[in-house]
């Protein structure tokens, strides 16, 4: 398959990957061009800005949680239908799992697609060192093709021609374009990034729209499209939900919660669901005093429920609706912001009370990828059962898990470590899963809805 693509990375976080990214694929969008979003890593948030920007969902490519092999099938199943992928980075360009040399960085996935790479390069406080950088990130890996550059945070004409001409003269790799320094275009951020999509409605529509204008005016559209088109063909077959699980008979419905509270969820999750039988229903747990009707099972993805603590907790109708269908025997599953839910209070305003636990904010960030085995059965996995996960929270439980815990693993300084909840129909922890990884989680928990 002919599909043109490519990733845009950068030396390190914060040179403006996100801004570049989102403003390409807007600006091609704006051209009648069918873009396709994916993201590099675990990120939730990006994606929100990448499907704003296209009118697709942002997809996620992370070779930890679904495995090297399944890389290149998840574009293809994203990109269904579109006429470029736009694929940003995680990080700097070959910063990936720690401990694991490439594995899941951005050069990684780039070659997994064998696309071409824009490193998109923050010029200020420099001018002709800046050749010096692009020739290394060029020359590191030979079997990443560093096929551009895009100066970002540029002062003045002046500075750009400093730059322009010392990347000519030793990096050997072309100028796609220059951005200027400008605050138009600048995202909030909190505690663990940008203030997702969801949150921001109008001012993010704007935001959107400003970095593909300035895109659009600052890098040479037409060189970076012929630049994807470069690509050679794919050659792996699209992923397909319904290859990877059986479909269930009766229908379940399971109930997703979605909104500004619970807005971390991959796409692949709920496709999995669907092939796997259930009806997937999402519902907003700031607004709706009630499940959807004939709900038989309930997943609570990620999300800033500590942001939303007080709606979260005066919406007591919907918390009495969640803790009778837990008692009923139905099958929930939980990950982060879910499990906080789930406990009897958050920051000491009173949750759903399932669990047996109670969240506040810290000030530690808990942040890696996780290698984990389950240690009793419940409506995700047997025992025994291992997954690949990744933590991200500022938030802290206590207790951190139950008599029967949901997950065990080895820290980085090889403690052994358990966490989450277990208990009979719920299965809750910090523990994020991309489950196109495990799909098996998909039907496991839609024949528990089914069999209640």
């Amino acid at each position: 398959m002919q599909l043109p693509r490519l990733v845009i990375a950068a030396p390190s976080s914060g040179a403006g990957k996100t801004t570049v990214a989102t403003g390409l694929m807007a600006a091609l969008t704006a051209r009648g061009l069918r873009v396709s979003p994916h993201k590099v890593g675990p990120d939730y948030i990006d994606p929100g800005y990448h499907g704003l920007a296209t009118g697709r969902p942002g997809r996620n490519l992370d070779a930890f949680l679904c495995g090297p092999g399944l890389i290149e099938p998840l574009l293809r199943h994203g990109a269904a239908g579109a006429d470029l992928a736009v694929v940003e980075g995680v990080m700097g360009m070959f910063d990936g799992a720690s401990g694991r040399g490439e594995l899941a960085s951005t050069a990684h996935v780039a070659k997994l697609l064998r696309a071409p790479v824009v490193l998109v390069v923050d010029g200020s406080s420099q001018s002709r060192s800046v050749a010096a950088l692009v020739h290394g990130f060029a020359s590191w890996d030979p079997q990443v093709r560093l096929a551009g550059v895009i100066l970002n945070r540029v002062a003045s004409d002046r500075h750009e021609e400093l730059l322009r001409e010392a990347l000519e003269e030793g990096a050997g790799v072309p100028v796609l374009g220059a951005v200027r320094r400008t605050a138009s275009v600048a995202t909030p951020s909190r505690h663990l990034g940008l203030v997702p999509v969801v949150e921001r409605s109008t001012q993010a529509v704007r935001a959107v729209a400003d970095m593909g204008e300035l895109i659009a005016a600052s890098v040479d559209l037409d060189a970076v499209l012929a630049l994807a088109r470069s690509a050679p063909p794919l050659t792996a077959a699209a992923w397909d939900p319904a290859a990877e699980v059986r479909a269930v008979p009766g229908r379940p419905r399971i109930a997703l919660a979605a909104g500004a509270a619970f807005s971390f969820s991959y796409a692949e999750n709920a496709e999995l669901l669907t092939a796997a039988g259930a009806e997937v229903l999402p519902f907003d747990p700031l607004h709706d005093a009630a499940l959807p009707d004939g709900t038989s099972g309930l997943v609570i993805g990620g999300g800033f429920p500590e942001v939303y603590a007080a709606e979260l907790s005066d919406n007591a109708p919907l918390r009495r609706a969640i803790t009778a269908l837990a008692a009923t025997g139905a099958p929930i599953a939980a990950e982060c912001a879910g499990l906080l839910y789930l406990g009897r209070e958050l920051d000491g305003r009173p949750m759903c009370g399932v669990l047996d636990t109670t969240a506040r904010m810290t000030e530690r960030l808990t942040l890696g990828y996780r290698e984990a085995v389950a240690l009793h059965d419940s409506p995700l996995a047997v025992t025994g059962t291992r997954v690949r996960g990744h933590e991200f929270h500022r938030t802290t439980c206590d207790p951190a898990a139950g008599p029967t815990p949901a997950w065990a693993w080895r820290t980085p300084a090889g403690a052994a470590h358990t966490e989450g909840f277990a208990a009979g129909n719920v299965h809750a922890s910090y523990l994020h899963l991309h489950w196109a990884g495990a799909p098996g989680i998909a039907e496991r928990f839609t024949g528990a809805a089914a069999g209640r």
